[in-house]
Parts: structure tokens; sequence; C-alpha cells
């Protein structure tokens, strides 16, 4: 296979790797957090994909210049690196901490707005129990009525957007969806299609490049302000109880890991045998504590998620994922697994879904709604992920932050869940804030 201009370490492992069709695969600092570097891989679609990924994107090297100069952007900010002083030689093929930009501020319950679908039950129950967990203010809610079907059609959708750009003002950074479907718009998840909008080559080809995020390992934490767009998380599951009992676990994550002299948590990095599926392993760091973070980074078999404890954060490849002994997760842990339609949360195919890690006890989850291949950038960069949650960022700026291709990507969870995150000291003599609550009026 050809590679041209990836890093090193990287190339190491895609030389190894054996792949069935030509795609261009761009990964901006993928392993050595070079601004520059662009990998052209023999990539392969997971089962199902159309046939027309055997040909080569024609838009790449737009889209290569466009990566590069988000990268290139967020270099701008200090960097924050784990490791700082045992970075290993760029020259080794061997794994090692990329870079992301340092992070000051995240999202917090007044930069939210909610959509109730009035016409889903499910939708209205889940709704009310997130206005009252996270004291939303009436102006922040968003009420109305929406085909409750899997995937909403372009015109569905675009009335839909036009309703949420009208309700909420600039104030409001990003959304939650209190449903479980409509969870697609046509062949794009409607996660995406709110953000980027809606991107209809996807569904003749859906191997090719989606719209790259702007959000990618960015520095912000205003991305309406900032790029103009809301990234949105569903609040997904298998039904209202489970729903309540995942917002629950959002609230209850808040500040946990912040404190000192807590229990060490667990971040898995599984392996499997499924060559398609695992190709993620190319990007996970080196296994080992991260000193002061009270973090231990594990590289295992898949196996070690039943016996893991207090673990924060799973990244695998696999069809499905065996949680028949349920895994000791700590409040707002992350979790998922990259599949053709890990997103299509209706089921109707023999794939694991987001819906199955939050009813494990997940507090977020991704999957793909419809077949992207297994391109890196489709899925959760897994350094990316962990980094920008360890700065305190929020379940949905972490997992927003990692996918640099997310007009497929479906984001499941409780977004406002952030255990890293510091809590801001109260004035002397002002009443304590309840958790999970924004202060003042």
């Amino acid at each position: 296979m050809e590679v041209t201009r990836c890093s090193r370490a990287l190339c190491e492992v895609l030389r190894h790797s054996t792949r069935a069709s030509v795609l261009l695969l761009v990964w901006a600092g993928a392993v050595a957090g070079q601004a520059s570097a662009y990998e052209l891989q023999l990539s392969a679609p997971t089962p199902g994909a159309a046939s027309a990924a055997a040909a080569t994107v024609p838009a790449a090297a737009a889209v290569a210049a466009s990566v590069a100069a988000a990268v290139a952007a967020s270099a701008a900010t200090p960097a924050f690196t784990p490791l700082p002083g045992l970075l290993l030689a760029p020259e080794k093929p061997v794994p090692r901490w990329t870079a992301v930009p340092r992070v000051s501020g995240r999202l917090g319950a007044a930069d939210l707005g909610l959509v109730i679908n009035t016409a889903d039950p499910y939708s209205v129950a889940v709704g009310e129990h997130y206005i009252r967990r996270r004291a939303l203010r009436q102006q922040q809610v968003l009420r109305l009525a929406l085909p409750t079907a899997a995937a909403l059609q372009p015109a569905e959708f675009e009335q839909l957007r036009s309703r949420i750009n009208q309700h909420f003002g600039p104030g409001t950074q990003a959304l939650a969806l209190a449903w479980r479907a409509p969870y697609a718009v046509a062949c794009n998840s409607i996660t995406g299609a709110l953000a980027l909008g809606f991107d209809a080559g996807l569904c003749d080809n859906g191997c090719k490049p989606s719209r790259l995020s702007p959000y990618f390992n960015s520095a912000s934490s205003r991305p309406f302000a900032d790029l103009g767009w809301r990234p949105a998380m569903l609040l997904a599951a298998n039904s209202v109880e489970q729903a309540r009992e995942l917002i629950d676990r959002g609230v209850r994550a808040d500040h946990t890991l912040a404190r000192r002299n807590r229990p060490p948590v667990t971040v898995l990095q599984l392996l499997t045998n499924d060559a398609t599926r695992r190709v993620r392993t190319a990007l996970y760091p080196p296994a080992g504590a991260l000193p002061g973070l009270g973090v231990q980074v594990r590289v295992a078999p898949a196996a070690e998620l039943a016996t893991a404890r207090r673990v924060l954060l799973v990244t695998t490849g696999a069809i499905r994922v065996d949680f028949s002994a349920r895994p000791n997760w700590v409040p707002g842990a992350l979790g998922d697994h990259l599949t053709s339609v890990g997103g299509a949360l209706n089921g109707g195919h023999d794939q694991g879904t987001a819906l199955d890690w939050i009813a494990s006890g997940a507090t977020a989850s991704h999957g793909t709604v419809s077949e992207p291949c297994n391109h890196l950038q489709k899925f959760p960069h897994p350094q990316l992920l962990l980094l920008h949650y360890l700065q305190g960022a929020t379940a949905l700026e972490a997992y927003w932050k990692s996918v640099a291709w997310p007009q497929q990507s479906l984001f499941v969870g409780e977004p406002l869940a952030a255990p890293f995150a510091v809590p801001k000291r109260p004035l002397l003599g002002a009443p304590r804030t309840p958790p999970g609550q924004r202060p003042g009026p």
C-alpha cells in the first residue's frame, strides 16, 4: 500500500494494514500532532458499504487543506499535553501522545437549548426531567410536534431547523434533543445535520468525506458565538426510566473527578480481532498512568471491560460489545465502538448501537447512522476525546471535538456531564448551588 506524508508512527501502523479500496484519508496531527500530516491510505468499507467507495475521492485536496487549516488554527493556542516530559522521539514507530489546544471554559446549563417533541410521550417525560435536573429556564426550551419515525425527510428537517433558529437566541450555544427518534435526516445524523446542514451527497456515497467540522480539536467553548452553529446531543435511552437514570448520572458526575486524592479511574483502549473495525488502534495513546491526573490508560483485550474497575472511557472496534457483565462505570463515563450503524437506534440490523452503552451505565456514546466506511475522521479520535474531557469539557464538547467529519455521527448522552470540571468557588457568604444547577437567576 502507499502512504504519503503521514507521521512516522502512524505510517508504520498503516504499512502493515491490508485494505480493499483506495480512498484519501486525511488526518491532521493524528499521532504526532503535526498540522501538515496527510495520509493516503487503502481503506476498506465496513460491511454493507456501497461499491462506489472504491473510487478516489475527487475533493480530497480541498478537504486536506481544510483539515490542515483547522489544526493549524487550533495550534495557535497553548497545547495541553498530559506527559510533557515523556514524549517519545518522532521517529519512533510507537504510540505517543498528540497535542490538543488548551481550553478554558466549558458549556453550562445556561448555554443549552432543549428541544422536546410534544408528539412523543418519551420526549415529554424525559425533557421535563431534564428541565428539573439542570434547572433550565422556560425560554431555553422549544416544544414542537415532530414525526417519530427513525429519519426525517429533508423538508421536515428544514422546518425543524427553522423553528430552532427562530426560537433560540445567540446565547444558546448547543442543543439537547429529548428523544430517541428521529435520529437521522435521510442518511445524515440529526445531530450532524443540525450543526453542518444536510448533505444529500452522502446518500449516494456514504463513504465519501463529509463536511469538515470547524469544532474539531477546537479551543472554543462558545461554538455558536465563535462558529455560528450548535452541536447537539440526543437524550436517548431504551426507556424513560433509563433516560432518567442517564440524566441523573450526568448531573452526579459534575466535578467528581476534579477532587484531589480520589481513587484513580481507568481508560480502556480495547483490542479486537476485527481487522476492519479496529483501525483506531493506530490512534491509541501509550499505556500507563497520567501523573497528577489519577488516570490509568490501559491497552487491553476486549474481555477486560468486564473486570476493570472505575472505568472512565472505553474505545473499541467491533460489531457489538459484550455487556453481559455490567461494566464498573464511574458517573460521566464515555464509551463507543467503531461499526457501520451504531447510531441506527431502531435496530433492524445485527450491530450494537449507542443505546447499548447507555443501557450498560455509560453517560455518553457515539455511532454512525449510515455506512461511513472505516474512515478515522468519522469516528471519535481516542486521544482527543480523552484529552478534551480531562480539561473539564462536557461530554458533548469532548465527543464533538474528537470527530473531524461528523455528518453521519449521532452523539447520544447527557450533554453537560463534566466530571473533570473544577467547580467555581462561591462568594463568601453566598448560598451553595445544588449539584447540576446553574448559579444565579
